[in-house]
């Protein structure tokens, strides 16, 4: 089963609120039942294609880095939710979960990372570089904060073709540190461009804390205030809430008003790679996100205490969630290596 597709943009204007990932205090506005279990099976869809990816890296088939996305599902699925299918994103390493949002086909995505020809990056890229002109995904990319000028140069792009889509630019509280940043910042200010900055504040780039890292930490959405863009800062664990601020960024984007920058409190689980034990934080710290503040059990509640589904029917889509996976997964390490002669394609477009 492959995600779910885009769905029209909502035209939103209402006016950004601040919210804290432990308060959610946003207003919540129009989620129907469809919209829940939407964002519920594309999200369980993620949590399962990435609990398996630990599982094969654990046993071999996957070389290299491989950083999970566990934890930050909501974010990415409630912006493509707001997002049109002609809206291009690009991302970090930490990229399996968008591609699956962006309705990547997961066995492509999963013999990618076992380095099959099969893979979307005919099994040259891996883990972090793979991509879909046809999803509109420009890939996830290694080197820390390089995406966000390459994302600024999509905007460039729709702009100068007047073509009214939005870029939607991923990147981590670490990577915002980076020089190069802030001159996308400028020239995105400079030259009004259509581009969503997407700050993944997981809370920690690789072993340290923002609070170590990031001076003013507890309000990172301001670091674009001073080129004029506008943020906010969003609970990353509520897709409902996700969805709502990402209506509001693109529109703004779309009507010509230049970038918009989202600080999303969010939340990994494991470590920064599959290599980092994660002991620069307790396991209490861990487990009371798990269980107060995990985004697939909060939407879960959601759509059993509203009766949209019984415990039979999340049952039956884990099952089939799972099925999914696990194919994928067969297909990965069942699929032909690449030729020796593919060293030399893809080199120039």
């Amino acid at each position: 089963m492959a995600a779910t597709r885009k769905t029209p943009v909502k035209n939103s204007k209402k006016q950004s609120k601040k919210s804290d990932v432990s308060a959610g205090s946003n207003t919540v506005i129009d989620f129907s039942s469809e919209d829940e279990l939407a964002a519920y099976k594309r999200m369980l869809l993620i949590r399962r294609f990435e609990e398996k990816a630990g599982q094969l890296y654990g046993m071999g088939f996957i070389g290299g880095f491989c950083h999970l996305y566990i934890g930050q599902e909501a974010v990415v699925v409630g912006m493509e939710m707001a997002a049109s299918d002609d809206d291009q994103v690009i991302t970090s390493y930490r990229d399996h979960g968008h591609m699956l949002a962006c309705d990547m086909d997961p066995k492509g995505v999963m013999a990618e990372l076992t380095g099959r020809a099969t893979g979307y990056s005919k099994g040259k890229g891996g883990s972090m570089h793979m991509f879909s002109r046809e999803k509109n995904f420009y890939g996830g990319h290694g080197i820390v904060g390089a995406q966000v000028s390459l994302g600024t140069g999509l905007a460039f792009a729709n702009k100068y073709r007047d073509d009214n889509t939005v870029s939607m630019t991923y990147f981590g509280e670490g990577a915002l540190n980076q020089g190069q940043v802030y001159e996308s910042f400028n020239m995105a200010s400079l030259w009004k461009l259509p581009v969503v900055y997407v700050l993944e504040n997981n809370q920690y780039a690789m072993g340290t804390a923002v609070t170590r890292a990031a001076a003013k930490s507890e309000e990172l959405y301001n670091r674009g205030s001073v080129y004029g863009i506008p943020g906010e800062q969003v609970d990353g664990m509520d897709v409902r809430l996700v969805r709502e601020a990402g209506n509001r960024a693109i529109t703004h984007c779309r009507e010509g008003n230049g970038p918009y920058i989202l600080e999303m409190k969010t939340y990994r689980y494991r470590g920064h790679s599959m290599s980092d034990p994660a002991k620069y934080r307790s396991r209490e710290e861990v487990q009371e996100m798990r269980e107060q503040r995990d985004p697939i059990e909060q939407i879960r509640k959601r759509i059993q205490d509203a009766g949209i589904a019984d415990e039979a029917a999340l049952k039956n889509i884990d099952k089939d969630i799972r099925a999914t996976v696990n194919e994928a997964a067969e297909f990965a390490q069942t699929g032909p290596e690449p030729d020796p002669a593919e060293l030399w394609t893809d080199i120039l477009v």
